[in-house]
């Protein structure tokens, strides 16, 4: 595909796919790590905790001279348990509706539990006649015997336009599911232009990678508490870029525990944090973190505003 292809059509090639594709599936599915593969660079923080993913992002894949694909990753569906829940699943579903093509992620190695079959629900009422590719994954940790009885499962009496079963952290048979996808997709000119990849801004960017390296390390119920707002961001003299940011837990115990022993933890999340975003970014990093007490903010709209949710 030529670089300077026109994004009116006019220089589009006979054939050509371009659209959205939503990556939808209760949490902790792998559908951040399967976008990550599927653009080939990181464009959403990945972790083991549940609803990581806090926001709709895009990742943009390009097969030349043949289409693009504006792949979108979505919170986990769940059941809300303060209103933050309930920002992430009216996101998850304002995906959705945004999709040329619907992919439905479950962990295979888990099974199609009852969090499943909820989002299948959803997608059910909401479908259309739009495609729903069904992506068993992590594949790579099953019996692969059992892998055919679990997809007739998950399938139920709902048919889908393909099943392509993964794994995203190895990245087999990633490739074959962005080749169907592509064929789903409708015929057009590109969405963006070739060297677009991601919606998601440096400031986002920083809050999310500060958030990652903390939920490596938070474990029970502390790491649903977190957030992380920017507080400053400001180019300085010889190529440094200055970043204050904040950190909100909702108890003086979650604080004690973020901070860590003589500051250990908080000293260990800025470092990891400041080596990741120099790397990205190309730029010296000053990263200064607070941890402030802002009790119930996953209930308080203010604050959710404030973070984007």
């Amino acid at each position: 595909m030529s670089d300077d292809l026109d994004l009116s059509g006019a220089s589009t090639p006979p054939g050509f796919r371009s659209g959205f594709a939503a990556l939808v599936g209760r949490a902790n599915v792998g559908k951040s790590t399967l976008l990550n593969r599927l653009v080939g660079v990181k464009v959403a923080i990945v972790s083991p905790v549940p609803q990581t993913t806090r926001h709709r992002i895009l990742g943009v894949a390009n097969v030349p001279g043949r289409g693009q694909i504006a792949f979108l990753d979505s919170p986990g569906l769940h059941r809300p348990q303060h209103h933050l829940g309930e920002r992430l699943n009216e996101t998850a579903r304002q995906v959705a509706g945004e999709a040329d093509v619907l992919v439905f992620l479950f962990d295979a190695s888990a099974g199609f539990g009852p969090g499943d079959e909820h989002v299948r629900l959803e997608l059910e009422r909401d479908r259309g006649t739009r495609p729903v590719i069904l992506v068993p994954n992590k594949v790579d940790q099953m019996n692969k015997g059992k892998l055919l009885p679990l997809i007739e499962q998950a399938s139920g009496e709902w048919g889908y336009a393909d099943v392509v079963p993964v794994s995203a952290l190895s990245g087999d048979n990633v490739a074959r599911l962005a080749e169907v996808v592509l064929s789903r997709l409708p015929e057009g000119p590109p969405l963006f232009p070739l060297d677009y990849v991601t919606d998601q801004g440096d400031r986002r960017m920083i809050a999310e990678i500060v958030r990652e390296k903390l939920l490596a390390r938070l474990r029970q119920e502390v790491p649903h508490s977190v957030a992380v707002v920017l507080d400053r961001l400001e180019p300085r003299p010889g190529g440094l870029l200055h970043v204050d940011a904040s950190i909100l837990v909702e108890r003086p115990t979650q604080k004690a525990i973020v901070i860590g022993k003589g500051g250990a933890m908080l000293k260990e999340v800025g470092t990891e944090a400041r080596k990741e975003l120099e790397a990205r970014l190309g730029t010296r990093v000053y990263l200064k973190l607070w941890v402030k007490v802002r009790e119930n903010w996953r209930d308080r709209d203010p604050i959710l505003h404030e973070l984007g949710l």
